[in-house]
């Protein structure tokens, strides 16, 4: 069954735009696996007329014939089915001298397969492009999920096709009130929690609509040696990187807590300066970031892992696949709420602040032993608002001892361009005297709200 095309609209209208204009088009289209990039293809062409390849991880001369086979059956062209081609320079040459009276499109996707077995594609991409292609009636597509060998040679300025894209489009995770759509036999709650367990990766959310209840789904796809993402971001990671022990190490730490270099490079075993290349591979590729307090010191940066299911992964079933090898693990023998608490705190800086705080500049601070986990500026009005994140419910005297200690705290933070100031909490739980909070000037949400929030509905 074909599942509902969700979100996507700005790339769509990019690539239709693109198709649009006059003479040739080269879009780089890329994005971590299972992000959606064939899918998005498969709509865009709809309707339209061209030639759709499916690249493989094969040698470059099995790569050429059948790429010169999907060629051939496009033109009905015999003779060049039966030629026997031995260079992408030749089939690219092809293409540059059979004119196409009408806008085609050409769509390569997983292109980072025949680059990584023969570069010399890129050469002759460029050469027919420099030639005739650029003016002519193709909108070709390159589209690849191997980010660093995107990055490398097909986008950095070293590369044959630098300076000769028209567009390129990196396809990033779905927000939570779209990939909520994706898990409509869920609970609100249960949507969420699984949103801060594998983010809003289209395939992952696919797979998780296969059931109607978190726990059962992450005991049968985590914790189960079967499970569809027992082994995922290992085979995420081996296909960017060789030293996988280091990378795996520092994932490994970041994930339960070690996110200074400092005390990433202790938990490793091994050199701060030996551990800033690693650091910045992986920031680049989106693995990590590098988070810098929000009115605070811009020096005290501290790394995150941005892919959620990495963090979850790296939390929980990496140092437990003993156990799963042997036994399986039943969710409830781990405690996720820490976890949660975590993740939580990210998705209101980054998702519910955007709604409740339009315009907004979002972040936390730091300093020393003191944290905030939600700093919310206005420069427009100058005004800030400190906050709050707790994953759990809280009593009335809970919550007030919370906003108690959030005032203590902002009063360590500088930020004299912001006279305005309010104090927010938020909880994936219910709040004791919300609505006497509320009425005292606080600015006080709880799951109810939260969900009212992203549309209400279950």
């Amino acid at each position: 069954m074909i599942r509902e095309f969700v979100d996507r609209e700005i790339e769509a209208a990019l690539l239709e735009e693109e198709w649009q204009k006059a003479g040739g088009r080269l879009i780089i289209l890329y994005g971590r696996r299972r992000i959606g990039k064939t899918r998005l293809i498969t709509e865009f062409i709809r309707g339209k007329q061209g030639i759709l390849h499916f690249a493989e991880d094969t040698a470059p001369q099995v790569q050429i014939r059948r790429f010169q086979a999907a060629v051939a059956e496009f033109f009905g062209d015999s003779l060049l089915a039966s030629l026997d081609l031995t260079s992408w320079g030749q089939i690219f040459s092809y293409l540059a001298q059979k004119p196409v009276p009408e806008r085609r499109y050409l769509v390569i996707d997983e292109f980072t397969y025949l680059i990584k077995n023969d570069p010399a594609i890129l050469s002759a991409l460029q050469k027919a492009w420099d030639t005739a292609l650029s003016g002519s009636n193709w909108c070709i597509i390159l589209a690849g999920s191997m980010l660093g060998m995107m990055s490398d040679l097909a986008l950095s300025s070293t590369s044959p096709i630098y300076g000769r894209r028209t567009r390129d489009i990196l396809l990033g995770a779905l927000r939570f009130p779209d990939a909520r759509k994706m898990l409509p036999t869920f609970s609100f709650r249960d949507a969420l929690r699984v949103h801060l367990t594998i983010g809003g990766i289209p395939e992952y959310l696919l797979k998780a609509g296969d059931y109607s209840d978190y726990t059962t789904f992450v005991g049968r796809e985590f914790f189960n040696r079967y499970g569809y993402f027992y082994r995922e971001p290992y085979f995420m990671l081996s296909q960017e990187f060789r030293e996988l022990r280091t990378y795996q190490a520092i994932l490994n730490a970041i994930a339960v807590g070690k996110t200074a270099p400092g005390t990433i490079a202790q938990f490793c075993g091994m050199d701060t300066r030996h551990l800033y290349p690693y650091l910045e591979a992986m920031t680049r590729l989106g693995f990590i970031e590098r988070e810098l307090p929000l009115l605070g010191n811009r020096r005290q940066g501290l790394y995150r892992i941005a892919d959620s299911i990495f963090d979850f992964w790296y939390n929980f079933v990496f140092s437990r696949r003993q156990a799963i090898e042997t036994n399986g693990l039943a969710p409830d023998a781990v405690d996720l709420n820490p976890y949660f608490g975590k993740q939580f705190e990210a998705f209101v800086r980054d998702e519910f602040a955007r709604v409740v705080f339009p315009g907004c500049t979002t972040g936390r601070w730091w300093y020393r032993d003191a944290e905030i986990d939600l700093v919310a500026v206005d420069e427009k009005a100058g005004s800030v608002v400190f906050g709050e994140c707790k994953w759990g419910g809280l009593s009335k005297m809970e919550a007030r001892g919370v906003l108690a200690r959030l005032e203590q705290k902002a009063g360590l933070v500088r930020h004299a361009r912001y006279p305005a100031e309010r104090f927010c909490l938020v909880s994936g739980g219910d709040i004791g005297g919300k609505d006497r909070l509320r009425e005292e000037g606080f600015l006080v949400y709880d799951m109810t709200d939260i969900e009212a929030a992203f549309g209400g509905g279950g």
